[in-house]
């Protein structure tokens, strides 16, 4: 006597079958992780701008329109604005005490600063703002 035959299975359910057991995530799962780092991301970017912790509660649900109005200050941005404060020049160590930057972090930030041509070289060690 033959062999009865069963149900043929689907190559979609196969494939189902195998992400189920072999805990593959699917794109589903990839989307709800990408939502869990932006909302990490903007706790660490406001707590950073305040200076405070605050909870991940907090951020939790719609983007509030605080988050999306402030942005981040730059080490870059922070160094130019001293600059700024100084119209006939500031020189290294007024900058470094004000800002306070390491030596190498912000010799590298008024090089980027010179050669964007957002700062000009009064002489060694003085920086005014273009």
């Amino acid at each position: 006597m033959a062999k009865k035959k069963g149900k043929s299975v689907s190559f979609d359910a196969m494939v189902k079958f195998f992400m189920q057991y072999y805990n593959i995530p699917t794109r589903k799962d990839i989307d709800k992780l990408m939502v869990k780092m932006d909302h990490l991301e903007m706790l660490i970017k406001s707590s950073a701008m305040t200076g405070k912790s605050s909870s991940i509660s907090s951020v939790k649900g719609s983007k509030s329109k605080a988050y999306s109005d402030r942005t981040a200050m730059t080490s870059t941005d922070r160094a130019l604005e001293v600059i700024k404060r100084f119209r006939k020049g500031v020189e290294f160590a007024d900058i470094q005490e004000r800002t306070g930057f390491e030596d190498k972090k912000l010799r590298n930030i008024i090089y980027r600063l010179h050669k964007m041509d957002k700062i000009v070289r009064k002489s060694r060690g003085l920086y005014i703002a273009a």
